[in-house]
């Protein structure tokens, strides 16, 4: 689990320097929303995994 979560982190990495790319050069705004909408889901998943990975502590 903790690889997939450090696969993860990776890619949603190589996503934001993409989108940085992309906004740079004038890239279509549509393929930039579009990445922009596959980072979030990565962010959704990365999150799901870390409440997976550190428990909730009850105080």
């Amino acid at each position: 689990m903790r690889l997939e979560f450090a696969r993860l982190k990776q890619d949603h990495a190589d996503f934001d320097a993409a989108i940085n790319a992309m906004i740079a050069t004038g890239c279509d705004p549509l393929r930039i929303q579009r990445m922009k909408k596959k980072k979030l889901a990565l962010k959704d998943r990365l999150q799901e995994l870390e409440d997976n990975i550190i428990p909730d502590i009850i105080a």
